[in-house]
């Protein structure tokens, strides 16, 4: 504290030092290390919450003094609020796939991790940072859910831990009860953002949000059939010895058996997919469809859960929404008025995706059978809603 005109320094007295201990100083650099002075006696009446305050404000001092001597400050820094600032929720390997990720891509220029499990948290945050040379994203790290105010984008992976190879009841119970405790806090610290939700099953939870958040429906998103669909195109690449990005098709409704493959509408550079290849009959295209769904499920055997791959489609989607490019992408949206739905059901539907979230939905033309499939898993789902009771 300067006290006086000049370069005069005393220690502040709030240290509690004796009057005979206040020392004249020439500069930050001499009170600092001042307070590191053996002779310099903390009372033993001081607490030991008042002892790492000072050793706190020791550290500070340091700083202060060796950016004096390395550069001299022309304009005093600012406080400037993050223009795409991401908060991810839940710390496993799935959240932590989505944050490397996204930071990789420089998708966020403020990067949240947001998990109840402090030391857990701590390690993940602490190992990703260590990479900071590597990325232009600030990573930040907190158990309270006010460190996400003002987040663009909430991406929930929090979960309890699934028995078996699939979501159940008591998943879907479980995460219910966590999301009841999740979403009022991201909505209440960000009412603007928009929430992705990744935790499973995906349909009833993304519903969830919604009801608990009470933000609009373009706003709440879940990643649905994303990754289906891209492990159908992959299979469906190695088939045809072509890329996946090559392929066009899409699998919609209910995540899971229940989905829909939309082989009417699935093609090659604008030729049907029939034309391309005669041999792959409907039978191949439920053999296909099977293989995508239990490829997850073998995955999960393997290793314990998807990670990377789920990572990556978040990225994708998070991409799309940031960089407002109205992409077209798989994901959980409200799906009412669409193919003749009347209640507010949410399951997967190719969605227009910009900056304010669903911007549009694709209204595909679906087969009779196809139609059948998806009322088929409307009605799984609205059951699935009715139970949960909100």
């Amino acid at each position: 504290r300067q006290s006086g005109r000049g370069e005069r320094w005393e220690v502040p007295t709030f240290l509690a030092l004796p009057c005979e201990h206040r020392l004249r100083l020439n500069s930050l650099s001499d009170l600092c290390e001042a307070l590191l002075l053996p002779c310099i006696k903390v009372h033993c009446r001081e607490s030991a919450s008042e002892i790492s305050d000072l050793l706190k404000l020791t550290a500070q001092l340091k700083t202060m003094s060796m950016q004096d001597d390395l550069f001299k400050v022309i304009v005093p820094p600012v406080s400037v609020k993050p223009s795409s600032k991401l908060s991810i929720v839940g710390a496993g390997e799935v959240g932590m796939a989505c944050a490397v990720i996204i930071a990789q891509k420089s998708l966020a220029d403020e990067l949240v991790l947001v998990d109840r499990r402090a030391d857990k948290l701590k390690g993940e945050s602490m190992d990703l940072m260590h990479g900071s040379l590597f990325m232009k994203s600030r990573i930040k790290a907190d158990t309270d859910f006010k460190v996400t105010q003002d987040s663009k984008i909430c991406i929930v992976c929090a979960s309890v831990q699934m028995k078996g190879e699939k979501p159940d009841a008591n998943q879907l119970k479980g995460n219910v009860a966590l999301f009841k405790e999740i979403i009022p806090q991201l909505a209440k610290h960000s009412p603007s953002a928009i929430l992705l939700i990744v935790s499973q099953p995906v349909d009833p939870l993304t519903y969830v949000a919604w009801k608990l958040s009470g933000f609009p429906k373009s706003r709440v998103i879940g990643v649905g059939t994303n990754l289906d669909n891209a492990r159908l195109r992959f299979l469906l690449s190695a088939e045809l010895k072509l890329f996946p990005t090559n392929i066009h098709t899409y699998i919609v409704g209910e995540q899971g058996y229940g989905s829909v493959p939309v082989w009417s509408g699935t093609n090659v550079a604008g030729i049907k997919l029939k034309d391309v290849a005669g041999h792959m009959s409907k039978k191949h295209g439920d053999e296909f469809h099977k293989k995508v769904i239990d490829g997850g499920q073998e995955v999960i055997r393997l290793k314990g859960c998807i990670s990377w791959a789920i990572g990556l489609t978040v990225a994708n989607i998070v991409n799309a929404i940031v960089k407002n490019l109205k992409a077209i992408q798989l994901v959980t949206t409200n799906a009412k008025n669409e193919h003749g739905i009347k209640t507010d059901v949410f399951l997967s539907l190719p969605c227009i995706l910009g900056a304010t979230g669903v911007c549009g939905i694709i209204r595909q033309q679906l087969d009779e059978d196809e139609e059948r499939k998806l009322r088929c898993g409307v009605e799984s789902l609205t059951k699935a809603q009715c139970e949960i009771g909100l």
